[in-house]
C-alpha cells in the first residue's frame, strides 16, 4: 500500500513539474516574441516618420514648382543650364584626386 501511494506522490510530482516546466517555456516564448514584435513596431514607426518627412518635401515641392525661383533652380541643377553670358568656372583643386596621376 505505501508503494502505491509513494508511486502517486512520484507520478503528481512528475506532472506538476512537467506542468510548471511548460508554463515557465511558454512564459519565455512569450517575452521573446514581445521583445521582437517591439523592435519590429519601433523600425515601422522609424520608416513611417521617414516616409512622412519625404510626403511633405514632394508637397512642399508641388506648390513651388510654379515659383520662378524653382523653376531656375531645377533648370540650373538638373538641366546644368546657365543664364545668357555666365560663365562657368571649374576649380580643379577640388579634382585633386582624380588629377594626381596625371601631374606626376
Amino acid at each position: 500500500m505505501r508503494r502505491r501511494k509513494k508511486r502517486k506522490i512520484k507520478l503528481r510530482h512528475i506532472m506538476l513539474m512537467l506542468i510548471i516546466f511548460g508554463i515557465c517555456k511558454t512564459l519565455i516564448d512569450q517575452s521573446l516574441m514581445l521583445k521582437e514584435l517591439n523592435e519590429r513596431k519601433r523600425l515601422e514607426e522609424e520608416a513611417i516618420t521617414q516616409l512622412e518627412k519625404e510626403i511633405d518635401e514632394l508637397n512642399e515641392e508641388i506648390e513651388n514648382k510654379d515659383s520662378l525661383s524653382f523653376i531656375e533652380k531645377t533648370a540650373r541643377e538638373d538641366l546644368k543650364m546657365v543664364k545668357p553670358r555666365e560663365i562657368i568656372y571649374i576649380d580643379r583643386s577640388k579634382d585633386k584626386g582624380l588629377f594626381k596621376f596625371f601631374n606626376r
